[in-house]
Parts: C-alpha cells; sequence; structure tokens
C-alpha cells in the first residue's frame, strides 16, 4: 500500500482590494500619527495634518478610528503589545532569580521610555502639563501599566508560588509605580534605579536577593 502524501496547506487568500487599502491607510495614519506625537507631543497632533501625511481624506481617518482619540488609542494599544511582549522576555530569560529578574525588567522598562521617540514624547508633555494621551496610558480601560502590572503578578505567580497572592499583587503594584515614577522624574533616575525598584519588591515578596 502507498503511503499518502498529506495535501499541502491552502495558500493564504489575499484580502479583497478594499480591505487591503483599509489596512493600509490605518497603518499609515498610525505611522504619521506617531511621527507626528513624537516631533511636537499629542496635543499637535491634528487629523487635518494626518490626513495630508498620510495622503487620505479626513472623513476616511474618522470613519476608521471614529475621533482624535481613536487614534489615540490605536497608537497606545500596539505601543503596548510591544512594550509587553519584550518585557515578558525579559521576565522569562531570568526566571530563576527573581530579584535579577525585576531588575532587569525595571531596566529593560526606563529603557524604552528613553529610546522610543513616542513615549518620550508622551512623558516630555505630561511633565510640561500639557499633554492628553497619558490617560491613555494610565487610566482608560485596559492601560499600559495595569497590563503591566498584570503580567507582572502572573509571573510572580509561577516565579514565586511560595508568596501569597496578595504579597505578590502589593510587589507588582510597587515595582509599577516605582517604575513609573522614575520615567516622569528623571532627575530622580539614577544608576541604581532598577536594583532600588528590584530590592524593595524583593523586601515586599519576602525573598532574599542572592549577593
Amino acid at each position: 500500500m502507498r503511503n499518502r502524501r498529506s495535501p499541502p496547506p491552502p495558500e493564504p487568500r489575499a484580502d479583497p482590494p478594499r480591505v487591503a487599502w483599509r489596512k493600509q491607510m490605518r497603518e499609515r495614519v498610525l505611522a504619521e500619527a506617531r511621527a507626528l506625537a513624537a516631533e511636537g507631543g499629542w496635543d499637535r497632533v491634528r487629523v487635518a495634518d494626518l490626513a495630508l501625511r498620510a495622503e487620505v481624506s479626513r472623513p476616511s481617518i474618522y470613519k476608521e478610528f471614529g475621533d482624535r482619540a481613536g487614534i489615540g488609542r490605536a497608537l497606545v494599544r500596539i505601543e503596548a503589545e510591544v512594550f509587553l511582549m519584550g518585557l515578558a522576555a525579559v521576565l522569562d530569560e531570568r526566571r530563576n532569580d527573581v530579584a535579577a529578574a525585576l531588575e532587569a525588567a525595571v531596566a529593560h522598562a526606563l529603557a524604552e521610555a528613553g529610546a522610543n521617540p513616542f513615549v518620550g514624547a508622551v512623558l516630555t508633555a505630561v511633565r510640561g502639563g500639557t499633554d492628553a494621551l497619558l490617560p491613555f496610558l494610565t487610566s482608560r480601560p485596559e492601560p499600559v501599566f495595569t497590563s503591566a502590572w498584570r503580567l507582572l503578578a502572573d509571573w510572580l505567580g509561577e516565579a514565586v508560588p511560595e508568596a501569597s497572592e496578595d504579597r505578590r499583587a502589593e510587589a507588582a503594584d510597587l515595582a509599577v509605580r516605582l517604575t513609573v515614577s522614575h520615567m516622569l522624574l528623571p532627575s530622580s533616575l539614577t544608576a541604581d534605579a532598577p536594583g532600588t525598584v528590584a530590592r524593595a519588591a524583593c523586601a515586599v515578596l519576602g525573598v532574599a536577593r542572592e549577593p
């Protein structure tokens, strides 16, 4: 009896032209919005400017995103996904050393805040009290910082199962809040900021830090 080969998987179907155009338009608008925010802060981002730079009509932008706030939410969602993926990778690389993992995670977050022009624009504007995009990062449904807290709390549940759930939640909250404070107040940032945050979180967890 001859062996039968499994049929090759079907080729993915190309998007219909209208769907493909909509995806491309959305990507262009978000790319230009990110660039404009990095250049002058979110307060200076205008739909008219986005339409001109992305070479699409304003009605098309409004239809896709609803309003300017919808563009902000979409931008933050993209940044959050990239940031959380990187944070998860840093934590998982050091699962056997909780203190080292926390220190590396804080260092990663601070480095991202300094290197990412979009996040840098948000933080710089917040320090001046003029930016309207920070609420999308902190207080809207599924904000970046709440997602980071949930990610860290879940990771601690696997890495430090002997600690109580309350202590893990408190340690995650402390680590996120201290990291955010260093992002917003760069004058307080020292070379040992990641270590300071890690030590504080370990103290809450009752985990001894390796010398």
